[in-house]
């Protein structure tokens, strides 16, 4: 395999990796972390509001210099503050590297999201991967020399490996081996805050170490019964007894089903408030998207929500429901969901199925897209394959190139030719917002009855009431009281009906 290298970005640490990368052969590096905005574009406007949540994500600072090598003694509690080197690792097929690269770049942003210093990345070509190391015997042992020129501690794979895959390849390379999936996993546990978050990720945790149990010593050892026992339990208690590890297996099980009944528990209350929006007929909007293609940001260019903003994948995983008006003061709501990314973890999809309800629900999805990434067709087509997992493909969808500002008239017409009906907009700078949120508007479900009636001055309710959950068509004042020419819902209907024989 040839070598190829990227131009200067201008991050000294890419610029050290590509350095490193002409003096070695049969090694081709990653680039820059697309997935991640410049820093110098990501910058916060006013309707994203004080930020104090993520002042307080903030707060607590990784620190360098603490290894997590395989070998390592460091207390448990100060690794918690570790900022891991890492070497990223990835296989892709013949005529497959555009999107391996992309891929690796990705992969490059979600380590930096968990914490972690990217020095070197490697792909290989390869028809398929290895069965036993991932890479092939040969090219791990390459790997293990980068790791030691470099300096890394953990090694990523750009996919999820096997338990056996992991375990092999920890043997050749001797430092810390992990997967896509359990760096997402990493992220997905750092940002939960709400109870029901932390219940999801801790299931979908638990659901993928379960197969991946490993037993050292005494974690393979049995609890022996009779006087060999530590109890001299005597008779009735001999036999071989439970390993360690099916006592520890049965424990995840317990605390599984301990916490699906838990996630099932918060649906009543999400279900009351979802029942008492559908009561009062208020339209709902859903914004769904890639992660870190600025749905959060958008939430707040469209209502001043002020909800949390950071140039990181996975900022925000909690449903975030806010109301806003129409032009003409019909209430309908935004939700901002949590965003996706390619391969993700099937863990989470089934952990987040009771927050993706949200999407269900709405009469629109406000699909949103990084304008500005290399590859927003995988963005569309990621994000509608999730949202046909869980049901939700056939909603109206309003596509939205975000980060407007950022690409060009000719990337424009590319784009237009992706989805010809898209709008472009921008968090950043207002383009294209108030456009958006006449599209949006436009897209709201109509009332399904139309009304004709004349309310009495003292039922102002009534009118209040047509005016935030009904089209107000016409209104005049006369002597017998207020008429209107209005659709509204069943139930609103129903209540006008006395006075709808006076129009």
């Amino acid at each position: 395999m040839t070598e190829t290298t990227t131009p200067s970005t201008g991050d000294p640490t890419v610029d050290r990796v590509l350095a490193n990368a002409e003096k070695r052969s049969d090694v081709h590096v990653f680039g820059a972390a697309q997935a991640l905005q410049d820093e110098s574009t990501a910058s916060h406007t006013s309707s994203d509001g004080a930020q104090w949540d993520l002042e307080d994500r903030h707060a607590l600072r990784r620190v360098g210099g603490l290894s997590t090598e395989l070998e390592d003694v460091t207390e448990v509690e100060y690794r918690q503050l570790r900022l891991e080197n890492v070497v990223l690792v990835g296989v892709y097929p013949q005529g497959a590297q555009e999107d391996a690269e992309n891929s690796l770049r990705e992969l490059a942003a979600l380590a930096e999201t968990a914490g972690a210093v990217v020095l070197d990345g490697v792909l290989q070509r390869r028809p398929h991967p290895d069965a036993a190391t991932y890479l092939g015997r040969g090219k791990a042992q390459e790997l293990k020399d980068i790791v030691a020129a470099v300096g890394a501690d953990t090694v990523i794979a750009d996919t999820e490996l096997a338990p056996s895959q992991r375990r092999a390849l920890e043997d050749v390379v001797k430092v810390k081996v992990i997967d896509r999936t359990t760096v997402i996993l990493d992220i997905f546990s750092q940002h939960a805050k709400s109870r029901e978050g932390k219940a999801q990720v801790e299931l979908a945790q638990l659901e993928y170490l379960l197969p991946r149990l490993r037993g050292w010593g005494d974690s393979m050892s049995r609890q022996a019964g009779g006087q060999v026992g530590a109890g001299g339990a005597g008779m009735g208690s001999r036999g071989p007894g439970e390993t360690k590890i099916e006592l520890d297996r049965r424990r995840i099980r317990t605390k599984m089903a301990l916490l699906r009944r838990q996630i099932r528990d918060f649906g009543p209350a999400r279900d009351a408030k979802r029942a008492e929006r559908k009561r009062n007929t208020i339209p709902s909007v859903a914004i769904a998207g890639y992660t870190n293609a600025g749905k959060s940001s958008l939430l707040n260019a469209l209502t001043s929500a002020g909800v949390l903003v950071e140039n990181a994948l996975f900022a925000t995983l909690d449903a975030t429901v806010r109301r806003t008006e129409t032009e003409d003061g019909r209430v309908y709501t935004l939700t901002d969901t949590v965003g996706f990314v390619r391969n993700l973890p099937h863990q989470l999809v089934e952990a987040f199925r009771s927050t993706l309800e949200e999407v269900g629900e709405a009469d629109v999805v406000l699909h949103v897209v990084d304008g500005s990434h290399p590859d927003p067709a995988g963005q569309l087509q990621t994000v509608r394959d999730v949202l046909g997992d869980v049901g939700v493909r056939d909603l109206p969808e309003i596509v939205v190139f975000n980060k407007a500002d950022l690409i060009d008239e000719d990337e424009r017409l590319v784009l237009r030719g992706l989805q010809p009906h898209a709008h472009f907009v921008s968090s950043r700078s207002g383009e294209g917002i108030a456009e958006l949120r006449a599209a949006v508007e436009e897209a709201l479900p109509k009332p399904a009855v139309e009304v004709h009636a004349v309310i009495p001055y003292d039922r102002g309710d009534l009118v209040a009431a047509i005016h935030e959950s009904g089209m107000l068509l016409s209104v005049e004042h006369t002597e017998d009281g207020t008429a209107v020419h209005a659709r509204v819902s069943e139930r609103l209907a129903a209540e006008l009906a006395p006075f709808t024989a006076q129009s």
